[in-house]
């Protein structure tokens, strides 16, 4: 496909897409993060994210009631096999 073309645009090509000029800064928000975690509030660390947090907890504990109540519900099932006519 490139067989046509100067090498020397396909060097600028790469280097194009490579070396933007728009960089975007980021701001580093790891202090922040640290003092937020590390002040002792009372809380769970596993909750100290916020609500997304909570919501990610509660949503695998939901998880892992239902996951062991069918593994039990298979276990007791396969325990007591069904009778052939």
């Amino acid at each position: 496909y490139f067989q046509h073309l100067d090498p020397g645009i396909i060097q600028q090509m790469a280097r194009r897409s490579i070396c933007s000029s728009a960089r975007r800064q980021v701001e580093n928000k790891v202090s922040q993060k640290q003092k937020m975690f590390q002040e002792d509030n009372g809380m769970p660390i596993h909750l100290k994210g916020g609500s997304s947090d909570a919501l990610l907890y509660r949503a695998t504990m939901v998880l892992t009631v239902l996951g062991v109540g069918f593994t039990l519900y298979e276990l007791v099932k396969a325990s007591f096999p069904q009778k052939k006519d």
